[in-house]
């Protein structure tokens, strides 16, 4: 089980706004994984639950991402979309339990975590796009 470092709300959503899907972040100043993965840590702590949006080359990455981010993330929840060919975006509500697996022709590969939350003061942004591999091993 992954452990986070201590990382305040404004710190966590710094560090995670780094990621928002318009370009890559140059590879000589993206953040430590632990670092990626503490920051998420954080935002889902202050939101009432995430929605979680997947780019990948294959339908088996983006099922394995998915179940590696919702174990990782506190989620019991591990859907199982019927595989199609080619890249593919991923869509998954744990809070209606509705999984979605369609064909993805974008370049972007890597995972949106859209906070959602009930409270204004709480998180309600997305993040993303995330390493497909952040949660893997933890």
């Amino acid at each position: 089980m992954f452990t986070p470092l201590p990382m305040n709300l404004e710190a966590a959503q710094t560090l995670l706004r780094q990621f928002i899907c318009i370009e890559q972040v140059p590879a000589d100043q993206i953040p430590t994984s632990e670092a990626i993965r503490s920051a998420v840590c954080q935002v889902r702590d202050r939101s009432d639950y995430q929605i979680f949006g997947i780019c990948a080359d294959t339908a088996s990455q983006a099922i394995a991402t998915l179940h590696h981010y919702l174990a990782a993330l506190g989620y019991s929840a591990r859907p199982q979309p019927d595989a199609i060919a080619g890249s593919v975006y991923l869509k998954f509500n744990p809070k209606t339990d509705r999984c979605h697996l369609d064909i993805y022709t974008g370049t972007h590969r890597g995972v949106l975590v859209s906070c959602q939350s009930a409270d204004d003061e709480d998180v309600n942004e997305t993040y993303g796009h995330l390493p497909l591999n952040l949660f893997d091993g933890t």
